[in-house]
């Protein structure tokens, strides 16, 4: 008799804690927000919006992988995204445009791309002639190669480009040597045959160029401004875990991307990131940044009337995340 009170005051125990974790999350609010398709550095992307992170900050994250920044803008600007993260050059093109669309923290202040080549070319005079793997038009790929092209005075019009989808498809068609030059991550280093080098690290050659921002529509921020932040608060706090975390970071990024325990190139990302400045968990808005991102924007013919860079962020919501999280 006196087990079976203690075998249904458990079940009672269980089935109250179930009753509250489901109420706790109908209480959670959802949050629709697009990354890029997961690639080595997956577990920086992802941690943030795991329930671990997200749901300490009332949210429920949904996570949309987009092809490109460009569809990731177009799919927040259409409301099917709350926000997406990305390089923030498409999102200050629309915005000179009249589009509605803010940076509101970038946790990603340098590209970690590089311009990978064949062994027998030197510099980028050598590329006259050459197929070189970029992506779409107005991408960082195609904005980067061109700036670089014409800081060298090597015409772009000497050039074929390619116009290749993911890191992923530029690299597996360099070292196939049906490009001779691409624009890919430079964690690729470390699986890249002997016949390809990396030429031009990009960090190095555009240190201003942003390569990861949040980006969401005022129309949004301003119905669901804590929301924002409380996103916002969520990547701060999991992007300091996963500096301090390599084991736990790149062990979410193996299992995304689906690589092999021995794959070198989820290490090599945190390494880099952690190491050389390549990832900020605090999300600034460098302003002096995005107001070179515009300039070189205008330079390529993308932005025809450039506009204040300040309009071009919130800073309210990066200043709400920190309040919430008492910093």
């Amino acid at each position: 008799m006196i087990r079976r009170v203690v075998v249904m005051a458990g079940l009672a125990a269980m089935a109250l804690s179930a009753q509250t974790q489901a109420s706790k999350a109908e209480e959670l609010k959802p949050w629709r927000h697009g990354i890029l398709e997961p690639k080595s550095d997956a577990g920086f992307a992802i941690l943030p919006l795991q329930p671990r992170f997200a749901a300490p900050q009332g949210l429920q994250v949904t996570v949309v992988n987009v092809q490109s920044d460009g569809v990731g803008l177009k799919a927040m600007l259409s409301g099917d995204l709350d926000s997406y993260e990305g390089a923030p050059n498409s999102a200050i093109v629309a915005a000179s445009r009249g589009a509605d669309v803010k940076i509101i923290g970038c946790a990603w202040p340098h590209l970690v791309q590089g311009l990978f080549v064949q062994k027998d070319i030197t510099g980028l005079a050598d590329l006259r002639g050459k197929n070189v793997a970029i992506s779409a038009p107005g991408s960082m790929p195609d904005m980067v190669i061109h700036s670089m092209l014409k800081s060298a005075g090597v015409p772009a019009s000497e050039i074929r480009f390619a116009s290749l989808g993911s890191d992923a498809d530029r690299f597996k068609n360099l070292a196939a040597g049906v490009v001779q030059a691409a624009i890919v991550s430079t964690e690729f280093q470390t699986v890249a045959p002997p016949d390809v080098k990396l030429l031009v690290r990009l960090s190095e050659a555009m240190p201003e160029f942003l390569r990861g921002c949040i980006m969401a529509s005022s129309q949004t921020l301003a119905k669901r401004h804590d929301d924002a932040a409380h996103l916002i608060a969520a990547e701060m706090t999991a992007l300091q875990f996963a500096v301090h975390d390599k084991d736990a970071e790149v062990r979410l990024t193996q299992e995304v991307t689906h690589a092999k325990a021995d794959d070198p190139r989820a290490a090599f990302v945190w390494e880099m990131a952690t190491k050389d400045g390549d990832l900020d968990a605090s999300m600034p808005l460098p302003i002096k940044d995005i107001a070179w991102m515009q300039d070189l924007l205008a330079k390529n013919g993308l932005v025809a009337k450039p506009i204040d860079p300040k309009l071009l962020v919130d800073e309210t919501v990066r200043e709400a995340a920190l309040r919430f999280l008492g910093k």
